[in-house]
């Protein structure tokens, strides 16, 4: 299924752009912006991790494909907005991206419930 590879993909992204901040930025951010910074990079990681999670639970038989599909875009979403937008807020000290950044977190909230629905919805009776 792609979403593997998708989360995987953004698994290494995240290494990459860690790296990058850890490295290229500590010398160019305030403590501040390296904060923000940061939590985009755990943001990211942790729901990238969960597309992989998601991916499995589809492999294993516990959820639809269009659930999967569903829950899996919100994810992306998220990270596109939430992290995004922290990423370029960090780096250019733009401070109306923070507006974005809680549409990314209302998409990862509504993924996380989503597959929570999902699983109750087909757990076994």
């Amino acid at each position: 299924m792609i979403w593997s590879a998708i989360g995987a993909i953004l698994m290494a992204l995240g290494v990459m752009l860690g790296a990058f901040g850890a490295h290229a930025l500590k010398e160019r951010l305030d403590a501040y912006s390296m904060d923000v910074y940061q939590k985009a990079v755990f943001y990211h990681f942790i729901h990238a991790l969960g597309i992989l999670i998601v991916a499995t639970l589809f492999r294993a038989g516990a959820l639809t494909e269009s659930a999967c599909t569903t829950v899996c875009a919100l994810l992306v979403a998220g990270i596109v907005l939430f992290s995004g937008s922290l990423y370029l807020l960090a780096i250019t000290g733009t401070r109306g991206l923070g507006a974005v950044t809680p549409f990314g977190g209302l998409a990862f909230i509504a993924a996380w419930l989503l597959l929570a629905y999902h699983l109750l919805r087909t757990a076994p009776k």
